[in-house]
């Protein structure tokens, strides 16, 4: 029963230098044809499985609000079209870059019922955004934030970062103090983790990188979740604060293990039990919708196996937890006869609780999230 979408679109006008998601850089790019190709999906993607009733909508790249205005609305157009944002009350989410945004722009994505965005931040440390290759700076933060509150938006996340290099505590701590003076109503803050196949990359291949310690990273870490509490943000995941009612629906559709379409080159799907992977190179994705309808080069039938472990793995993300009696409802099988031992194991290391029928990460064990979530991949 699908209930979100993920739309891709992978332009940027800078790639930063830890960045390994989809993305090209936008000069040159089939930018309108890409977005006919995306019309194209979306028609027969909605045609081939009709949804149930949709609770949220994310664009992310790249850079979707580096699309001209007119590139823009030919593009909410046809969310409007297939996905109908404007029929029931919904999240509708598009992430965007500190100074990309005019106030066209804003008026236009309110007008089709854009009601969520997402800007990374990463850090308002002028040197450091310089040092991850971000375009803007702490200025631009401050005007863009405040304009598309002018317009009229009232639900804000930002992206925070941490553990960058040449960070310190004190500079992660002003990071804070700055975001909270932003009142914005979400955060979402991430440590730095050093992917393949980027600048950062190479740059630790060479011993060129340096990065704070594991321990001033558990610092940050540590900090990030007390200000949060004490500035009224609720921890609802590992890495993400809301004030109340303001929690991401589409990310909680991920961490709650539940279906949705993925629309665009390398962007993912979860429908009717499968998991779906698009054509990542832009003229392979087009090629491929010619050629089939859909630019799928994988799809995988989850098993009931997958599925328990992934409600794990997913689940135990949120603060919450993995509810006991809805894994039986689900699964019709008890989490204790397919998962006991591990369960036990992790709760003996005090990574994992069980409290009013949920199985929950202790405070320890969000520092060990990755290392509690593997025990259930078996």
């Amino acid at each position: 029963m699908v209930q979100a979408a993920y739309l891709h679109i992978p332009f940027c006008e800078q790639i930063c230098h830890y960045c390994d998601f989809n993305k090209v850089f936008l000069k040159g790019q089939p930018v309108d044809e890409y977005l006919q190709y995306m019309d194209r999906e979306m028609k027969n993607t909605v045609e081939a499985n009709p949804p149930s009733s949709f609770k949220s909508i994310f664009v992310g790249g790249g850079t979707p609000t580096v699309l001209n205005i007119n590139q823009l609305e030919t593009f909410l157009s046809s969310i409007n079209n297939y996905l109908h944002p404007r029929e029931q009350t919904m999240e509708y989410t598009f992430e965007a870059n500190p100074g990309d945004l005019t106030e066209d722009k804003l008026k236009l994505l309110l007008d089709y019922g854009v009601n969520r965005i997402s800007f990374g931040v990463q850090t308002f440390d002028d040197e450091l955004l310089k040092g991850i290759g971000r375009t803007h700076r702490r200025k631009d933060v401050f005007h863009t934030i405040e304009l598309a509150k002018h317009v009229g938006f009232n639900n804000i996340s930002i992206d925070l970062m941490y553990a960058l290099p040449h960070q310190t505590i004190e500079s992660f701590q002003e990071s804070l103090d700055l975001a909270f003076s932003l009142d914005v109503e979400h955060v979402s803050a991430y440590s730095l983790i050093i992917e393949p196949k980027t600048v950062f990359y190479n740059l630790m291949r060479k011993g060129k990188l340096r990065l704070p310690s594991q321990e001033n990273e558990a610092i940050m870490y540590e900090r990030l979740m007390t200000e949060m509490q004490t500035h009224g943000f609720h921890q609802y995941e590992i890495s993400n604060f809301s004030k109340v009612g303001f929690e991401s629906r589409h990310n909680l559709t991920y961490w709650n293990n539940e279906e949705y379409y993925g629309i665009g080159a390398g962007a993912h799907s979860y429908v009717g039990g499968q998991r779906i992977s698009n054509a990542g190179p832009i003229k392979k994705y087009m090629k491929a919708i010619d050629e089939k309808g859909f630019p799928y080069v994988e799809t995988h039938d989850v098993t009931k196996q997958e599925m328990m472990e992934e409600e794990l793995f997913l689940g135990l993300r949120k603060t919450k937890g993995v509810s006991i009696p809805h894994f039986l409802e689900k699964f019709s099988v008890s989490i204790f006869d397919v998962f006991g031992e591990q369960i036990n194991e992790q709760k003996a290391k005090g990574l994992l609780e069980e409290k009013e029928h949920y199985i929950r990460l202790t405070h320890n064990g969000k520092f060990l999230g990755n290392e509690v979530f593997q025990a259930f991949l078996l």
